[in-house]
C-alpha cells in the first residue's frame, strides 16, 4: 500500500515523500484511516513500528483541515501529545516539524531541565500543536502560559513509561483540564491491567489497533546472552568491542551511577563513549545524542528512562550490561536496534543474581535466548576452575 492510498492531502505526502516515505507501516495503515475518521483510538505496537508517524500524519492533516475551515490563526493550541520524556517530546516535535513542512502549521516542544524562556516565547507567539511532558506543561499551565481550553486533540504517548516513571498522578491532572469533548489517542508498548484501567479513563469507544503482539520482540533482532560474573562484566564489554562489526552501541545501565562508570572505564581503553542518564543536564544529553547520531563516539550508555525516547537509524547492537527487572522493559531496550525493519543484534549479560530476571524475559517473550557460551569471562571458564583443571 502507499500512503496516497490512504487520503492524505498533497502538502502531507509531499512532505512524506521528501522523508523518503512511501509506504505505511502497519500501525500507520491501520491507525491513520481511524484517527482521520474521528475515532478515538487504542495503540499497542513495540517501539520502531513507526508508531509517531501514525498519529502525527492525522492530526497534522484534521488540524490542517479545520484551520482552513475555520480560518482560524495560531493563536490557540488545537492538538496536545504527552511524552514521558524529553528525549521522546523532542523526537515526536521533530517529526512533526518534517510532515508539516508544507501545511504551515506550528508546533513547539516543552520539556524541564532547561530555561523555560524560549518555550515561553514560542508559546506566546502562537502554537497549533503542542508536544509536552508532564512536569513542565502542569508548571506553565500555572505561569499561565499554557490554556488547554481550546484542545481538540490529545494524544498520550508511551502511557506504560508514564506510569513506571510515577507520572500518573501528573497526566491524571493533566487530563481534567482538557475539555470534555475531545479526540483522543493513546499508545503504549505493553497492556498490563493498570494501562487497561488508564486507557478506560481516556478512550471513549476506542478503535484497537494491535500490530504486535503485547510484550513481544521483533523478529529482525537476534538475541543472545552471555552468563558473567558481575566483576567481569566490564571485560566482557571491552572483549566484545574490539570486534569492529559492533559499530553503533547501546549500552544499558541499570543506574546512573553504573552509565558514568562503564562510560568511564570505556574511555581509559581508548573507546570513545559517552553516557545519558537523568542526572544529566539536558545540553550535555542532546550533545551526547547527537554525537551518537553522528558517529562522533561509538558507544551511547543510557539508562532507561534517559533512553525511551533514543530513535537513531542503524543501532547495530544493543547491549544489556544489566539486565533490567521487568520484562517489558526488555522489550523497549533491544527494540532500540533492529527499527524499520532493519537487523540488529541484542546482548544481554547475566550474572547469578539476574537469572530470575531473564527467566522472567523469557516467559514474557515466550522464547528462551540463546547462551553463547564460547567467551573468555563465561562463568564456566573462571580463573578459579582454570587454576583447579590445571593443577
Amino acid at each position: 500500500m502507499l500512503f496516497q492510498k490512504l487520503n492524505i492531502i498533497e502538502p502531507i505526502l509531499k512532505a512524506l515523500k521528501n522523508q523518503g516515505y512511501t509506504n505505511p507501516t502497519p500501525i500507520q495503515e491501520q491507525c491513520i484511516p481511524v484517527i482521520l475518521e474521528g475515532n478515538d483510538l487504542e495503540g499497542c505496537a513495540q517501539t520502531g513500528t513507526g508508531k509517531t508517524a501514525a498519529f502525527a500524519v492525522p492530526i497534522l492533516q484534521l488540524v490542517y483541515n479545520e484551520q482552513i475551515i475555520q480560518k482560524r490563526s495560531s493563536k490557540s493550541i488545537r492538538a496536545l501529545i504527552l511524552a514521558p520524556t524529553r528525549e521522546l517530546a523532542i523526537q515526536i516535535g521533530e517529526c512533526f516539524t518534517a510532515y508539516g513542512t508544507y501545511t504551515g502549521l506550528k508546533n513547539t516542544v516543552i520539556f524541564g531541565g532547561v530555561s523555560q524562556k524560549s518555550q515561553t516565547n514560542a508559546l506566546k507567539a502562537g502554537v497549533d500543536i503542542l508536544i509536552a511532558t508532564p512536569g513542565r506543561l502542569l508548571d506553565l499551565i500555572q505561569q499561565k502560559y499554557v490554556n488547554l481550553q481550546n484542545i481538540k486533540f490529545f494524544v498520550l504517548d508511551e502511557a506504560d513509561r508514564m506510569l513506571d516513571m510515577g507520572l500518573g498522578h501528573d497526566v491524571k491532572k493533566i487530563i481534567a483540564k482538557l475539555p470534555r469533548s475531545r479526540h483522543n489517542m493513546a499508545f503504549s508498548a505493553t497492556m498490563p491491567k493498570k494501562i487497561s484501567k488508564l486507557m478506560d479513563s481516556i478512550l471513549v469507544k476506542p478503535v484497537k489497533v494491535e500490530v504486535t503482539p503485547v510484550s513481544s520482540t521483533i523478529n529482525t533482532i537476534k538475541q543472545e546472552v552471555y552468563f558473567v560474573r558481575k566483576r567481569s562484566k566490564t571485560s566482557l564489554l571491552v572483549h566484545l568491542l574490539k570486534d569492529k562489526s559492533f559499530k553503533s552501541v547501546l549500552v544499558f545501565s541499570r543506574t546512573k551511577h553504573g552509565a558514568n562508570k562503564i562510560t568511564g572505564d570505556l574511555v581509559k581503553v581508548g573507546i570513545k563513549a559517552q553516557a545519558i542518564h537523568g542526572n544529566k543536564s539536558q545540553n550535555a544529553r542532546q550533545l551526547a545524542l547527537s554525537n551518537f547520531k553522528e558517529k562522533k563516539i561509538r558507544v551511547l550508555v543510557a539508562t532507561d528512562i534517559a533512553a525511551r525516547g533514543i530513535d537513531v537509524e542503524k543501532i547495530s547492537h544493543v547491549i544489556n550490561f544489566d539486565l533490567p527487572d521487568t520484562p517489558e522493559t526488555y522489550v523497549h531496550r533491544i527494540g532500540r536496534t533492529g527499527r524499520a525493519g532493519a537487523e540488529g543484534i541484542a546482548i544481554s549479560f547475566c550474572d547469578d543474581e539476574e537469572r530470575e530476571y531473564l527467566s522472567d524475559i523469557q516467559k514474557t517473550i515466550s522464547c528462551s535466548i540463546p547462551i553463547i557460551k564460547d567467551h573468555p569471562y563465561s562463568i564456566g571458564n573462571s580463573s578459579r576452575n582454570i587454576r583447579k583443571n590445571h593443577y
